[in-house]
């Protein structure tokens, strides 16, 4: 700006006057504190959120017969570890087993196993969900949901169901991704010198 802008907006600023700022009063309880019901619809919003963030819902999901097998790939993997997956032929160094939980249960418990499998360098593990020949409200319930999650899961790689030695279909193998410490050593084992 030059000087007459400088002057033209001193004098259009010259009769203004700064605004009194109150202080704001919050108010903390009396008839502006939130309800019972109003504190339960909040947590189950923010509850909705996290669900929605990691993907694994508690929605109603497509169901999936008990004797069906299942299995899924993300893109990209090499059709050779996606078969020794397949037929088991990789070491099982974790187990989790989902009977007897309820679906929100196995949710909470599956996340914390995929994190735990992480932080422990394992790559491969053995999920027991069950059948659930006798479940309600349909047959394989917790097949069902297992099916939905896993591919929700940022660290697995892969799931199929499980030989019969292994639980057969009331388990899935899942393959899960390299730990970053285990990235890291692996790049500097195989790094050109």
């Amino acid at each position: 700006m030059d000087r007459d802008d400088d002057d033209l907006f001193a004098a259009a600023m010259s009769d203004v006057v700064p605004l009194k700022s109150e202080p704001v009063q919050v108010a903390t309880g009396g008839a502006n504190a939130p309800t019972e019901a109003q504190r339960a619809r909040r947590a189950a919003a923010e509850a909705e959120v996290v669900h929605q963030k990691d993907g694994l819902t508690l929605e109603a999901v497509d169901p999936v017969d008990p004797d069906d097998v299942i299995g899924w790939t993300r893109g990209g993997m090499q059709h050779g570890v996606y078969k020794n997956l397949r037929l088991g032929k990789y070491s099982i160094d974790a187990r989790l087993d989902l009977h007897g939980h309820t679906v929100a249960e196995a949710r909470q418990a599956l996340l914390q196993f995929v994190r735990d499998c992480l932080e422990n360098d394992i790559r491969s593990a053995l999920i027991l969900h069950g059948k659930g020949l006798n479940s309600k409200p349909f047959r394989g319930v917790l097949k069902s949901y297992v099916a939905a999650w896993l591919p929700h899961c940022p660290e697995v790689l892969a799931y199929h169901t499980a030989l019969k030695q292994h639980g057969g279909t009331g388990a899935v193998y899942v393959l899960l991704r390299k730990s970053p410490r285990e990235k890291a050593e692996n790049r500097e084992r195989h790094q050109k010198r």
